[in-house]
């Protein structure tokens, strides 16, 4: 996952904001926006509530993904969320955070879920988690909780807050488990 290959342009959101399209329709403009495969090899397995559920084939991979909560912070990236599954890699609920902004050099980012929190590994403006162990601990507490924070400090020092809503992570995640087992 490179950190500027997977930019989403602007006026792809903004577009998609102007409309009036509910979420969901605004998440399915994000995926299609999205530049790592060509659009036509991704499928849609669902969307619920703020998370949609996605196969590509070619790859294969499968994967949940939502956008961030919207905010008036200053944006250099369209934030979003990802739990993935590569099944000829034999790897499973591997999550992905793409932030608001750059990060500081050797800046702490930290994801919070409900009374949890977790040090993430960070690049740039992009977010993993440390190892398997932790993959599997936040999937856990994704599945149990209502919202989910992500905390650093950009280039200039500043504390940014991007957050994400979790009812319907846990659907996503399952289709896309399921999307998935069929491409081993």
């Amino acid at each position: 996952m490179g950190s500027s290959g997977n930019r989403v342009p602007g006026t792809v959101i903004r577009r998609l904001s102007a409309t009036g399209l509910p979420l969901a329709l605004a998440l399915a403009g994000l995926i299609a926006a999205l530049p790592v495969a060509p659009a036509l090899a991704r499928e849609s397995l669902g969307i619920y509530a703020t998370w949609g559920a996605f196969r590509d084939p070619v790859i294969p991979r499968c994967y949940a993904i939502a956008m961030a909560e919207p905010n008036a912070a200053a944006r250099e990236y369209q934030p979003f969320a990802t739990v993935g599954s590569w099944p000829r890699r034999g790897a499973r609920g591997q999550v992905h955070v793409r932030l608001s902004r750059r990060i500081a050099q050797g800046a702490q980012v930290t994801l919070s879920i409900g009374r949890q929190r977790f040090i993430l590994v960070a690049g740039e403006g992009d977010a993993w988690a440390r190892d398997e162990k932790d993959n599997a601990a936040i999937v856990a507490a994704m599945r149990s909780a209502p919202r989910m924070t992500v905390t650093a400090r950009d280039r200039q020092g500043r504390r940014f807050v991007n957050a994400w809503a979790l009812p319907g992570a846990a659907s996503a995640m399952d289709a896309a488990l399921i999307g998935c087992a069929r491409l081993q």
